[in-house]
């Protein structure tokens, strides 16, 4: 790559980053020339922190950056080497679930190009990364790499067990965005780089899926908690306004029609004074899911004036009531899942999350917080670790509340695979797919009463 055309990809990078509202003036365009002088081009990811570092202004705008930056500067120029002849697929998962199970980002890297040229092209010369994961299905290697792994000696038990399939989930979903960014690469080189970067879907802090969120992902999203609470608040009131206005009384609106010759000019409404609603969260606190109940009970406390009373229980297996950490937990929301594990009775023997003596126990223990004014949303994957689901107890919630809602923060092609209880409670209750913080806006804006 010659230096002339580093500088044209230096300057087609900061263009196509302003066009996705990042802004970028005269200084930091030298400071990223610059960098790219001092840096070089052997290696790509010191590269892509150099430029980051002159362009950008936080870190949130990195959802923003990393998509571009793999169309401009490409781990290859052209279509990456790959051995002749067929790729075989069972040869190809069986290579990947060793690279999940070692975490061998490299390998991961090299087996999504290997992909997307076997399995993604189609006829108009195109690429498609979903008709190759479509192809290579890594979401059910699940298993299998489990097994692996506590066959070579790897933690036992349902907590553990349960951690590390959190993780191989998270490794597969870098894989399936390996495959994302490999195909997007590819028809960038055909229908070019510049069109192919104002198309770029950005993956902003509202598009992040909750269960595959890092750390800096979870804390991006808890910084929009505040931003997302006012708009909210705004529609709900705004609901509240037209709720209250009522509908027509027609005995009085006939009775005031006599004065105009029985034509009803005036329509009298029978107003409405509706009392604010309560709320009550159940929350699962345990494994990746723990990201989005946090998430949720912050922008819950966000949004307390909206409502006459909330409480909020979290539950691995046991579970307790924790309204006060998440009001003490808005100065400090980083620290809120610390907060709860330590201050909160979530757990009792064991550590795996177990639906049916949770939900059991808060029949048992807090039934008197559900009142026929009182709106029930439940968070969590309904995964039960193959224990009693206990479903009369969640109807017996549903029996006493004005309404319950389920939200489910794994995809609902997941739902009643291995040990996900969901179909069975979605016989209850309402359940709801709710993966990102826009699908939980949405949802909440439509389902919280008012």
């Amino acid at each position: 790559m010659s230096t002339e055309s580093v500088a044209d990809r230096v300057t087609s990078l900061v263009r196509a980053l302003r066009t996705h509202g990042i802004r970028i003036g005269t200084g930091e365009s030298v400071d990223a020339a610059q960098a790219v002088a001092a840096l070089g081009l052997d290696h790509r990811e010191h590269l892509r922190e150099g430029l980051a570092a002159a362009l950008l202004h936080d870190q949130g705008q990195r959802a923003v950056f990393d998509p571009v930056f793999d169309l401009y500067f490409p781990r290859e120029v052209g279509a990456p080497e790959r051995p002749r002849g067929e790729v075989d697929r069972d040869e190809l998962r069986e290579r990947l679930a060793r690279a999940l199970a070692a975490n061998d980002r490299a390998a991961m890297s090299r087996i999504a190009a290997e992909a997307v040229d076997r399995f993604g092209g189609y006829d108009a010369g195109g690429f498609s990364s979903m008709q190759t994961l479509d192809r290579l299905r890594p979401q059910t290697l699940l298993a299998g790499i489990m097994a692996s792994m506590r066959g070579q000696g790897g933690g036992s038990g349902a907590f553990t067990d349960r951690i590390e399939a959190d993780e191989i989930r998270r490794r597969i979903e870098e894989f399936r965005e390996q495959v994302r960014s490999e195909a997007r690469r590819r028809v960038a080189e055909r229908r070019g780089t510049d069109e192919m970067a104002r198309r770029v879907p950005v993956l902003t802090p509202d598009r992040t899926v909750f269960l595959y969120a890092g750390k800096e992902q979870l804390a991006e999203l808890r910084r929009t908690v505040h931003p997302l609470a006012r708009k909210l608040a705004t529609r709900l009131a705004a609901r509240r306004r037209r709720a209250a206005r009522g509908h027509i009384d027609l005995r009085r609106t006939l009775r005031g029609s006599l004065s105009t010759g029985g034509v009803p000019m005036r329509p009298v409404l029978r107003r409405r004074r509706p009392a604010r609603p309560e709320l009550v969260l159940l929350c699962d606190v345990s494994g990746s899911v723990a990201g989005f109940a946090n998430f949720t009970m912050l922008l819950v406390q966000a949004l307390h004036d909206e409502f006459s009373k909330v409480r909020v229980f979290a539950f691995v297996n046991r579970i307790d009531e924790v309204t006060d950490l998440i009001a003490r937990g808005t100065a400090d929301p980083e620290g809120l899942g610390e907060r709860i594990a330590t201050e909160a009775t979530v757990t009792g023997w064991h550590g795996s999350s177990d639906y049916g003596s949770a939900l059991g126990e808060f029949v048992e223990r807090y039934e008197t917080a559900v009142t026929p004014r009182t709106s029930v949303f439940v968070l969590g994957d309904a995964r039960t670790n193959q224990m009693d689901p206990n479903v009369p107890a969640l109807r017996r919630i549903a029996r006493s509340a004005r309404r319950v809602h389920w939200l489910n923060p794994e995809a609902r092609s997941q739902w009643d695979t291995g040990d996900s209880a969901a179909g069975a409670y979605a016989e209850v209750v309402a359940m709801h797919e709710c993966r990102t913080a826009r699908q939980l806006s949405t949802l909440v804006g439509r389902l919280l009463p008012v």
